[in-house]
């Protein structure tokens, strides 16, 4: 399976701030935002990737990232010239997508919680094995914002409602998605919104009325966040202060996921740690290699 991460925008809804500089470089307390959905398609597996940004932020970005050979992954990147919606991402990437099955996440959306990596695995799995697409709902209590699932009694998705003025439910489709290969003739084949945009809950309509979409609940003990103004940039940062410093793990660190998912060895990781050992991100790197948190206990 192949990685997108659409961080392109105008970034509007936080000038000052994203006059000059992407959202998705923003810090998220200690690194930038873009880290953590990097974070999300390397947990799942994935190791090449395509970043889709502004012709004037992708230098940006490969100027922080590379090629990404130092966290073990395989980093390319495109241009979207205007912000024509999500679903045009596919279309974008159909070159890189190949004939490949291919997840997509949101350059500003954050997502931690216990289990997620088994959630991503299997959602991997599923497009592979020509099970369709997933994607992930999450209780929220502004529905009218987002795209919005209607479930039966059941808790089978029957409906998804972009931005609706009378949601079905509280649960939002948020910025992470599975799919198989024919996601770029699906996407290729939608019309534009009235908005002049093609909409991502355009192209999940059609798997759900294909029978094909898997909606799977992100529920208690996972967190999901959308740091699109500037009081969720705020509480995005208090929340991954307060997880790492609470767990003594940190969410998103890049090395880490590689060096554990055997990516990289552990002369990459001195290699990385020296930049950084005057703050207590090298400091993490050290005690990483020096096996100082256990995850298997056996």
């Amino acid at each position: 399976m192949k990685g997108i991460i659409l961080a392109g925008g105008s970034g509007t809804r936080l000038y000052p701030l994203t006059m000059v500089t992407s959202k998705q470089l923003l810090p998220i307390y200690d690194k930038p935002m873009i880290y953590y959905p990097l974070s999300v398609l390397m947990n799942a597996g994935i190791r090449e990737i395509l970043i889709i940004s502004t012709p004037q932020d992708t230098p940006r970005f490969k100027e922080l990232l590379g090629d990404g050979h130092h966290f073990g992954i395989d980093l390319t990147y495109a241009v979207q010239p205007s912000p024509d919606g999500l679903a045009q991402a596919f279309i974008i990437g159909e070159e890189f997508i190949g004939s490949d099955t291919v997840a997509m996440v949101l350059g500003d959306n954050i997502f931690a919680g216990h289990g997620l990596k088994k959630r991503l695995k299997a959602a991997v799995e599923n497009a592979e094995t020509g099970k369709g697409a997933t994607v992930f709902g999450y209780y929220v209590d502004d529905p009218e914002r987002f795209g919005i699932v209607e479930f039966d009694q059941d808790g089978k998705a029957v409906s998804i409602e972009e931005k609706p003025e009378k949601p079905k439910s509280n649960y939002c489709v948020t910025g992470l998605y599975f799919y198989d290969n024919r996601v770029v003739k699906y996407a290729k084949e939608l019309k534009p919104s009235p908005r002049g945009e093609l909409e991502i809950t355009d192209l999940n309509r059609v798997y759900l009325e294909n029978g094909e979409l898997n909606v799977e609940l992100l529920g208690q003990g996972f967190t999901w966040l959308d740091t699109g103004t500037h009081e969720s940039l705020v509480e995005a940062t208090n929340f991954v202060k307060t997880i790492e410093s609470h767990q003594h793990r940190k969410i998103a660190c890049l090395e880490e996921i590689a060096y554990l998912n055997g990516w990289i060895t552990r002369e990459d990781v001195l290699k990385a740690y020296e930049p950084l050992k005057k703050n207590q991100y090298g400091q993490y790197l050290m005690d990483v290699l020096d096996g100082k948190y256990m995850d298997v206990l056996h």
